[in-house]
């Protein structure tokens, strides 16, 4: 509240029709202000009622009190330090427990030096526990003066906060605003930061995005590496989308950046794209990753189709539904044709007929396009060379031919001899034939004479004397390794 001026002069600085009305509604609090900060300690205790809450000066009574307890409270933390000087006991100890209270400890050796007003409290086994009347009487004024300060703090305090609710729709009112200006402020700094735009809402049923980026994917990645893409999705025209592509391509990223867009637009917020045309939603409804509630025994399958029925159940002809790989939990013919089914379903279903992001891996839902026009096939680019697949992340028309899917499983790591053989079984299964299972023994003599040649060009390397090297020799015997390698693996290569 103490603020209010302070924004309110900003605003009138960058003065506009808009947040004309926001002016109007900041109320300033002068008064609540001044008795927040007179009465209330700036870093107050947890508690009301120990004596940390209300600040010195505001109330005499309660000042009164504390400077009782302060007086008292001195005597005794002096008290230690006078008694060892009036008795000449070195070892003696003023302490305190919840039995008896404030006391002076004396070693039975020193007992004949204990002056004549200690009053015996407590016999232990090396030392003797005393009072004196003087400390009974500033122990009680201790005490006594704690209740009163618990006490007083808070009928203070319950008597603030009664003045306080005098204001307290103004407050409410102001805290609104202020909850208003710094949610705007926060999403135009971010749209500063990161280059978004203005998008431009209608009525329409279409959703059109040049260069869209995933607002949080795009900050994971160096700066200017994240791929855009353009989005047309409407319901005359392109009302389903069956995106394919491999793996670890973009797909599920695109999906989610095209939701997150339009949401994002709803809020109020500017978006990470170049141009957007959005036309309004009632609602975005997702299928997307896996999970198992195994508290109430669903599977994963069970949980996707759980979900999935929501969604056709829900959704309207002005809804927004990203479908990620639906049907994958369970075997390939009844995924394939529950997912066939489904978009078959929000394609023809004249209550639904809603914009949807289809992205699946498989490849027979491409032929839809043919028969249903509203139906559209996009796919993820990729760059292909002999052995390697390289990820473009463009979303582009026209369905993916492949799915990779060995190509990830190389990147992953699997061992060589793994992803040979699976090579030869996807060619077997692609040819119409039933892959028959490999012996170990064929395996083990596949992978021998990758071993062998690991092992000779490991040798080489090892031998080599580097720290004689000059630069050039140390380059040129690399080139020659380098050419070793290539031609080992060329052979390894035609062998399997």
């Amino acid at each position: 509240m103490s603020a209010v001026p302070k924004i309110k002069e900003i605003l009138i600085d960058s003065i506009g029709s808009d947040i004309n009305y926001l002016l109007d509604q900041l109320v300033d609090h002068e008064q609540v202000v001044k008795l927040i900060e007179t009465s209330v300690i700036d870093q107050p205790s947890q508690v009301v009622g120990d004596g940390k809450v209300i600040k010195t000066g505001y109330s005499s009574q309660l000042d009164e009190v504390r400077s009782d307890a302060g007086s008292a409270i001195d005597y005794i933390s002096r008290l230690e330090a006078d008694e060892r000087k009036r008795t000449g006991i070195k070892s003696l100890k003023v302490s305190y427990n919840k039995v008896f209270g404030y006391y002076i400890e004396v070693s039975k050796s020193n007992i004949s030096l204990v002056p004549s007003n200690y009053i015996r409290r407590q016999t232990l086994t090396g030392s003797e526990r005393f009072i004196t009347p003087e400390m009974e009487e500033y122990e009680s004024r201790v005490l006594s003066a704690k209740d009163k300060i618990n006490e007083l703090e808070k009928t203070i305090y319950k008597k603030i906060c009664i003045e306080l609710s005098d204001s307290h729709d103004n407050v409410l009112k102001t805290a609104a605003v202020i909850a208003y200006i710094d949610v705007v402020r926060s999403l135009g700094e971010v749209a500063v930061l990161n280059e978004y735009v203005k998008p431009k809402l209608n009525n329409k049923t279409s959703i059109v995005i040049k260069d869209g980026r995933h607002p949080t994917v795009e900050k994971l990645v160096p700066h200017g590496e994240f791929v855009p893409n353009d989005s047309h999705i409407s319901n005359d025209d392109a009302q389903l989308i069956v995106l394919t592509g491999p793996n670890m391509s973009g797909k599920s990223t695109y999906i989610r950046q095209v939701a997150l867009i339009v949401l994002m637009a709803q809020i109020g917020s500017f978006v990470p794209a170049s141009e957007a045309k959005i036309g309004l939603v009632d609602r975005i409804f997702t299928r997307v990753g896996l999970n198992d509630d195994i508290a109430v025994g669903q599977s994963t399958f069970m949980v996707e189709m759980v979900e999935t029925a929501s969604i056709l159940n829900q959704a309207t002809d002005k809804s927004l539904i990203v479908l990620d790989e639906v049907g994958r939990g369970t075997s390939t013919y009844d995924g394939l044709a529950i997912a066939q089914s489904i978009i078959e379903y929000i394609n023809g279903n004249s209550k639904l007929n809603c914009r949807t992001l289809f992205a699946t891996h498989y490849h027979e839902l491409i032929n839809l396009a043919e028969v249903f026009p509203r139906i559209k096939n996009y796919n993820v680019r990729v760059s292909e060379n002999e052995d390697s697949v390289v990820f473009l992340h463009n979303i582009v028309p026209g369905a993916a031919t492949r799915s990779y899917g060995i190509h990830v499983a190389k990147l992953a790591g699997l061992p060589a001899e793994v992803i040979n053989r699976a090579d030869h079984i996807l060619a077997e299964l692609e040819s119409g034939g039933r892959p028959k299972a490999q012996s170990k023994d064929i395996i083990n003599y596949r992978q021998l004479p990758f071993e062998f040649t690991e092992s000779k060009l490991m040798e080489n390397i090892k031998n080599m004397n580097l720290e004689n090297m000059t630069p050039l020799e140390a380059i040129t015997k690399l080139y020659e390794l380098k050419q070793v390698a290539e031609n080992n693996n060329e052979n390894n290569r035609k062998k399997s």
